[in-house]
Parts: structure tokens; sequence; C-alpha cells
């Protein structure tokens, strides 16, 4: 039986994928989800409307839910994808954890979301083979290190504990250890026994609440690449802390290279080795503090730029949240004897900051300063107002003392792309060229819809006679400044406003051979 598939079923499905799986699609894809739905009520003999209201109502079976899985997770991966992270994973984490453990007991890895199996085999392949001597393993240490693979689709994982591949998923694979490790059988590769021996698959749902996947510090690193990206904000963060829980104190998150924790949780440390970006677990895990301004960019309906009059707007939205942040710090329940003190301190915090930001926007730096030094010192530390005096004091030209400010706020917020861009200029003030970029890069990697460290790059790699580097940088900057939020160009703007930094990019980019 068909059945007609209408915009509000789609939307209805849309919905029950996101609160069941934890799936998360956009409107370009309503067309591939009414094509899902069209087979499932096609598959169970149902209307729209009845299959919808069973799935979004009841316990819906294990059956549905797998066949579901199947349909809307179609993996592609490959063995030693994103060579980069594995480098990192042999040579900074293994060790790492093994001097942690103190050789007294085996190691415990996690590939979460592992599809058909590529990437826990190349941690297995890396653990006996070639990369674990550079990380220093030994025969018996090698062998204690157990791997668990899971994933909510289990048709790849299926295809995993056969260990059957073609030679497109061994693209990437060393000569040496193809050789070693997979016999050719027809047109397929078959991985060799050992191997599929040491890891351990099994069909998990990540977004749901499960006692034996995630025990209290079980793992020593998580691989979770590629998996955040299509989870609804609320299913990623809930993952995510999910993972810090299970995770040893200072354990290893890897995630894709799309992918940043930026917003999700405060629970790790970031790290920069390898030429690629991963995570570490915090010893100790802290309440988060609420998120520094200004707040992520977001896309804007159809692209469209912000008028120029638009940063009034978003940026006394940004005002009252921090002011109301600070002003509740200021208040923090105290003896009822100190409740007066405490109610004129927060308002004289709301007050003082709310000037500050004013006397940013007409460029005086000092008269700020000033005011943010008179915050009571609970207020002062927080975040916001911890940026927010960086910033002053980098466009003052105290490049030292911002650097120092900046310093103090990713010892709490680690994960800020505003204080690292600040730390690029800061870099580049004192002549270290290289830290300038390091900075910057990491900047764009937390936040890529962020305009200014895209800038930066773009100008500090013309100046360097890098050409190509300078076209890409500048291109990609151009295209953000015109939807950046006009809060952001205030802050981090340098006192240029929208249109003079897209003025100053255009004629960047045309210097450096690009078009327009």
């Amino acid at each position: 039986m068909t059945v007609s598939i209408g915009v509000s079923d789609v939307e209805r499905f849309r919905g029950a994928i996101a609160r069941r799986l934890g799936l998360q699609y956009d409107e370009s894809k309503l067309n591939y989800l009414a094509d899902v739905l069209q087979r499932r009520t096609d598959s169970v003999g149902s209307s729209a409307s009845q299959y919808l209201e069973w799935f979004d109502a009841a316990e819906v079976p294990n059956g549905e839910l797998r066949a579901l899985a199947r349909e809307l997770t179609v993996p592609e991966t490959y063995f030693f994808r994103h060579l980069d992270q594995f480098r990192a994973f042999a040579e900074v984490a293994l060790p790492d954890r093994l001097s942690r453990r103190g050789g007294t007991q085996g190691l415990s890895l996690l590939s979460a979301g592992c599809a058909s199996g590529e990437e826990p085999y190349t941690l297995a392949l890396i653990v006996r083979e070639g990369m674990d001597r550079v990380a220093g393993l030994s025969p018996s240490a090698a062998a204690s290190v157990s791997i668990r693979a899971v994933d909510v689709n289990p048709a790849p994982l299926e295809k995993a504990r056969l260990g059957r591949y073609t030679a497109w998923a061994l693209r990437e694979t060393p000569a040496a250890i193809q050789q070693r490790w997979f016999r050719a059988e027809g047109r397929d590769f078959v991985l060799d026994a050992s191997i599929r021996r040491a890891v351990q698959f099994d069909e998990r749902n990540l977004t749901l609440e499960d006692p034996e996947l995630w025990q209290a510090g079980v793992y020593d690193v998580v691989f979770c690449r590629n998996v955040l990206m299509y989870f609804t904000p609320e299913h990623a963060r809930a993952v995510v802390a999910r993972i810090a829980h299970a995770l040893a104190p200072g354990g290893y998150l890897f995630l894709g290279h799309a992918e940043t924790l930026r917003g999700l949780s405060h629970d790790y440390h970031l790290r920069h080795t390898h030429g690629t970006f991963y995570y570490q677990r915090k010893d100790v895990l802290e309440d988060a503090p609420d998120d520094p301004l200004p707040p992520r960019s977001r896309p804007r309906p159809n692209g469209a730029p912000p008028a120029d009059s638009d940063w009034a707007a978003t940026w006394l939205e940004t005002v009252q949240r921090a002011s109301d942040r600070i002003q509740a710090l200021a208040e923090t329940p105290r003896r009822s004897t100190e409740s007066r003190e405490v109610s004129r301190s927060g308002t004289r915090a709301r007050s003082e900051l709310t000037v500050a930001l004013e006397l940013l926007k007409k460029e005086r730096f000092i008269e700020a300063l000033e005011l943010l030094a008179r915050l009571p010192d609970e207020a002062a530390r927080d975040p916001d107002a911890v940026l927010l005096r960086a910033a002053l004091l980098t466009h003052s030209g105290k490049l030292e003392r911002a650097e120092q400010v900046c310093k103090e706020l990713l010892a709490i917020d680690d994960l800020n792309a505003g204080a690292h861009y600040l730390l690029a200029l800061c870099r580049e003030g004192a002549g270290d060229k290289q830290g300038a970029l390091d900075h910057d890069q990491v900047a764009t990697y937390l936040d890529p819809t962020f305009a200014m460290p895209r800038l930066h790059l773009g100008l500090l790699a013309r100046r360097n006679g890098e050409r190509e580097t300078a076209r890409r940088e500048l291109e990609q900057a151009l295209a953000l400044l015109r939807r950046e939020e006009g809060s952001r160009l205030l802050l981090f703007g340098g006192g240029f406003g929208r249109d003079a930094l897209v003025a100053l990019c255009r004629a960047e980019l045309i210097a450096a051979g690009g078009k327009l």
C-alpha cells in the first residue's frame, strides 16, 4: 500500500527522529525524509498519520528503530582516515595514558559511531603494528589494550564483524600494513583474524542513557568522529557529557575535523599537535560557566548580511545578557545582614559594565578599563568581563597585560575563540608570528563563522608573501564579514566598522591576486 505523504507529516517525522534517535535534519533533507517515511509506512502497511501516532507515542519496537537507523545513517569511511589524528593518538594519547596508568592495568578505547569498523580496526592496527613502536608499547602492553566499537546501525556492524573490505576502503592504508594484515580474496581484502578479535562491536544508541556503556572513568581514549554534527544540540551536549563521565581523568577525545566542543562542554582542555585538534578531559569536572560574550555567531536566514545598524540590537542583547549574569554573580545569596549591600553591588556592576561597553564603542578605552576595575571581585572574574577587559587592553596597545588577561580567561574557558584571537594579535605584537598563526587557527577551529581571525590570517600570509594562502583566507574572511554579528565587530574590529573591514579585506584580496 502506498500512502500520500504531506509536508506536515514530514515535519512531524523530522521531530520524532530528533527525539527518538537524536538525529537532526535541516530543510534541505525534507525530500529525503519524505522518501524514508514513505518506505516505512509501506513496510508496516499503515497511513502516515497512523505510523507517526504509533512512532511518537508508543514504545517503538527495536526492529523499527533498527530499520530507521539503516535508512538514516549511511556512513562512508576508510582505514587511517585523517592520519594526523591517528599520529596524535599514537604519539601523545597512548604514551600519556600508559604513563598515567603506571603499567599496572590495560587501556580501554572506545570508537563511538564506528560504522563499518574501519576506525576501530585502525586503532587496533596502530596498537599492534608500526606506530605502536613510536608510542613505546611492548607486545604485552599492546595485548592489554581493549577496544570497543558501537553504532546505532546494525547493518554496518555486521559488515565490520566480517572484516572484509574493498580496495577503496584501504586507499590510505600504508602498504606495509596492508601486506601484513590483509589477505586478498577476489576483489576484497580480509583483515587478519587477530585484529578482528581485538575489537568488540555492539549495537548502541549514543543518545540513550546506557549505564553499562558509560561507566565512570572506564575509557582512556574515545573516538567520536563525525557523529555530533548529526545530533540536535541537546543530544550533542548530553552525549559529550556522557563521554566526559566515562573518560578517565586526563583521557582523550577525538572529534571530526569539522566538529568542536565550543558551546557543548567545559569539561575538556583543547589540544593542538600534529596539525590537528583534539581534547583532553579535565582532571576534575566543574560546573560549566555561562557562555562568554559575544554569543556564538549563527547563520542568518538566506545568508543575508546584517544591516549596519544591526550592531545596536545584537550588542544591546549581549549587554543585557552580560549585565544580568554579572548582577547574578554579585547577588549570590549571602547572610541576610549583607543583602542590602549585595543589591547595591549588583546594581553598580550592571551600570558600570553597560557604561564600559558604551565607552568601547566610543574608543574611550582607558575610561572603560577604569570602570571595569571598579567591578566587585566576583563580577570582575566573570568570563564576559574578562574578555571585555582583554579586548580593551588590546585596543589600547597594552599587549603584555592583554595577553596575561587572555590567559586568565583561557584558564576558565580554554575553548573561548575570542580570547585566542586576541592572543594572536598579542603574539604578532611581540614578534611571534608562529604563535599568532597558532592562536588564529585555534580561533577559526573553535568558531568557523568568526571573521576576524580569518582576516588576520590573510593579512599575515600576504605580508609573508604567501599569496595562495592569503587569497584563500581573505576570500573566506570577506564572506564571513558580510554576515558577522555587529557585536563581534565592535568588540574585535579595532574601531573599524563593517564597511571599513570589508573594504580592507577587498583591497588586500586584490593585492594578493584574488578576484572579487
